[in-house]
């Protein structure tokens, strides 16, 4: 792949599809949220559906592969699909807190690979995805 690894990534349901958002754009939410006067329950999410598939697309794109050849789906790492979409409805937090959500799905994984990139050709850091598992955090 990008970094020279012959290996396959193998995940669970490449369909499954996830409302996917930047935690640095929540977390500038989650201080507008401290500044008020009294506590309150907000959502707080893109409110956009992307799937698996789609987020692999956009990551293998990157570093311009096709994410057919390097991902394989291994039902066994398939989760319960859940009986409700799930995306959020973010529309308090837009109305009480100014919240909008601008970033495109392909940005937002951009950032994370050129990220991990970096990371793989600095000395003394290591790429935060070096110790996952798909099994861990499967689809």
């Amino acid at each position: 792949m990008a970094t020279g690894a012959t290996e396959a990534v193998t995940l669970g349901n490449l369909e499954a599809r996830r409302d996917w958002g930047h935690a640095k754009r929540y977390v500038e939410t989650i201080w507008r949220m401290l500044q008020l006067e009294e506590p309150e329950d907000f959502v707080i999410a893109t409110g956009e559906l992307h799937s698996v598939r789609e987020f692999c697309e956009a990551a293998f794109g990157v570093v311009g592969l096709d994410y057919r050849e390097h991902v394989k789906s291994d039902p066994r790492l398939c989760r319960p699909e859940p009986k409700v979409p799930l995306v959020g409805d973010a529309s308090k937090a837009r109305k009480r807190l100014g919240w909008t959500y601008d970033l495109r799905l392909e940005d937002l994984v951009r950032e994370m690979v050129e990220s991990e990139l970096e990371a793989l050709r600095t000395p003394g850091r290591e790429a935060l995805g070096g110790g996952f598992r798909a099994s861990e955090g499967g689809a």
